[in-house]
This record gives structure tokens, sequence and C-alpha cells, in this order.
């Protein structure tokens, strides 16, 4: 069976040369005689395979030597704890709400201290990003919390938080790697891996120096940061596997030109997709286009039952996971870093079909 177009928002689709190394590999690792998947954390050939990692995403990000790069688990839910349990001292955090996990983070935050919410768009479903020109950060607030790329609601901020010297934390699990960072503004990144960069299972953290810390006495071993920095993320038996992978990936992006060249071919996805909507009289795209993420595409053909028509027959046609979130409904295309050009031209293509089709049941309504 062909592979199809994978939209799925995470677990997503994976670069074929990636996968196609990994299937070579998958019984014999480097003459080995095993899987990487049977391999020991602590052997001599995994902890190369660990650090071989670490190094690549120091070289895709420029990470400044300050910041320390853990390979951890437990998603993005984990990080809504671990963050104020290992970075709030004065027991205050400000939260600029996005979407859904951000919100998600700001009540787990609650739980640990004071969280203050600076900024929001629930008011306008978060359509759009929230207004950062007037943030009343607290002078002696721990951190600033965001959450840079809204899978949920095809959202991503343009322009980072102003923070002065409070640290500014970003959950970039959407947007990893789909463009050029400056980690030096922030004091903590985090990302699931399961939909830029790998499987799901590896969540990234990328933390600097001074935030490594004694955390709330309370604090489970397994969620303190300098913990894991200590034993280069070796404290218990990672995601070897999924590492691995990310490992792969990254290569892959180096080999492809980096950061950049990565940028400006998600930009010209997201640009034919979104092109293609903004011209249509069948499809409607809700996101204001300000705030239009390139990775996650809302849109819809005005009626719920036939979103419904329409995800299950680009199934059929080879285009699947098109279905959108239960909480915003519609139809929904990620176009992560190892979606091409040519899925999304699959994808328009099907669209254009799809509205000729079903016009005359638009125009009866």
């Amino acid at each position: 069976m062909a592979r199809v177009y994978n939209f799925a928002a995470g677990p997503a689709t994976l670069p074929l040369e990636v996968l196609e190394e990994a299937q070579k590999e998958l019984l014999d690792y480097e003459n080995s005689g095993m899987s990487v998947m049977e391999m020991s954390h602590r052997s001599k050939l995994y902890q190369q395979i660990l650090a071989q990692a670490e190094q690549d995403l120091r070289t895709i990000l420029s990470i400044p030597n300050n910041y320390q790069v853990l390979f951890l688990q437990g998603g993005g839910h984990l990080q809504f704890s671990m963050i104020p349990l290992n970075l709030m001292k004065n027991d205050k955090a400000d939260y600029i709400l996005s979407g859904h996990w951000s919100k998600k983070a700001y009540e787990e935050g609650k739980k640990y201290g004071d969280c203050q919410i600076i900024a929001s768009s629930e008011d306008v479903g978060f359509m759009r990003i929230p207004d950062l020109s007037s943030l009343k950060i607290r002078p002696d607030a721990d951190y600033v919390y965001f959450c840079d790329n809204n899978t949920l609601y095809g959202t991503k901020f343009k322009t980072y938080p102003k923070t002065a010297n409070i640290p500014l934390v970003s959950d970039m699990s959407s947007c990893f790697l789909s463009e050029e960072v400056d980690v030096s503004q922030f004091g903590l990144i985090f990302a699931g891996a399961q939909k830029n960069v790998g499987p799901a299972g590896v969540t990234i953290v990328i933390i600097r120096d001074d935030l490594i810390q004694e955390p709330k006495w309370f604090t489970p071993t397994m969620l303190q940061y300098q913990v894991h920095v200590k034993s280069h993320s070796l404290y218990n038996t990672p995601p070897t596997y999924g590492i691995y992978i990310c490992g792969k990936v990254f290569q892959w992006i180096l080999k492809t030109g980096g950061l950049k060249v990565r940028s400006l071919y998600n930009q010209k996805k997201a640009k034919l997709l979104y092109d293609y909507l903004d011209q249509s009289t069948y499809y409607k795209a809700p996101v204001e286009k300000e705030s239009r993420s390139i990775m996650n595409v809302l849109f819809s053909t005005g009626k719920e039952e036939r979103d419904i028509i329409f995800a299950s027959e680009a199934s059929q046609a080879g285009l699947v996971n098109l279905k959108g979130h239960r909480l915003t409904g519609g139809l929904r295309a990620s176009i992560y870093n190892a979606m091409t050009i040519e899925g999304v031209e699959a994808l328009i293509e099907f669209m254009e079909e799809f509205s000729k089709k079903h016009m005359k049941d638009a125009n009866e309504e």
C-alpha cells in the first residue's frame, strides 16, 4: 500500500528518509547485533546516540553554553507541573492564555502558587493571539508563560512577550524546529517531540543554568530538573528509541539546510494553503490573518455534516487525519516539517474537487 499524506496534529508524519534509515537499522544497529530498542541506555553505544542527538540539536538552534538540554518523558502535561515546582521561588507566575494548552498549564500552575492571567484571547474563542502591548507583569513574578503555537486553534505568536529580567517560558511543542529561534530570549523552552521531531514519548527541555535550582521541598525526585541535568537525561531509563529517531530527524534537518531552509519551506507550504482558502468562496478560515499558524491550518466547509463528509472522503483519497479537534470542530491540516509541498498540493486539489461536487448543496442552504 502506498503511503498516505498524514495531516495529523500529533503523533504526526515523519520524514520518509528517516523512517527508511531506521528500517535498515532496525535489527542491527552499527553491527551491534541488536536493535536500538533492545540496547541498554547505559551502554557506550547508546550514550553515543544520546550525546550526538544533543550536539546536533545544539547546532541546529545555536543553543548557548549556559543552557542545558534534557530528553524527558511525560509530555507537555508533566511540564505544566515541573515548571512551577522548579521555577517558583516567590510563588508567583504570570500566564498568557492563547488556547487550550496554555489554559491547562495555568490551571496546573495554580496548584503551586499565585498564578495571574496577564493576557488572554479566550473572549474571541482563541481565534487570535492575545494583545501583548500592555502586559502588566509583576516585578516579582518567577516567570512568564505562554504557548508559542496553538495546535487546536491554528494560531502563532509573531513576536514574543517582552519580559525584561523575568524568565520567559514557552511551550513550543507544535512549532519546535519549524523556524529559527533565538534561544537566549527564553529561560526555558519545552516541546513534545511528536509533532515536528520524532515519535510520541520524548519531551525536550532547554533550560538556562540559573533556573536549575532547588525545587519546592515536596517535589518528587523524578520531577526535579537538577536531577535530570546531573544524570545527563539518564536518571531512569529514557525513551531510548524515541530519542534515537529524534536524533535522525535532527540530522535530516542539518542535511537539508538547517532551520533557515526549513522555515522557508514551511512558509511556502502554508502560503499555498492559505492563499487557496482566502480566494475560496466555499471554504472558511476562521483564524485572524495576523495570528495564523504555519503549522496548523484550520478551515471549514461551513457545515458540520459536510466537514464530516470531507474528512471521510479525503481519507479515502489518501489524505488522512483532517478532522478538526473535538473542541473546535471543523477541519484542520497540520503541515509540520515532514509534510511535503506535494502533500499540500494534493490536499488543495482534493479541496477544489470537493467544493465543485458539493457547491450546489451549499448554495441551496
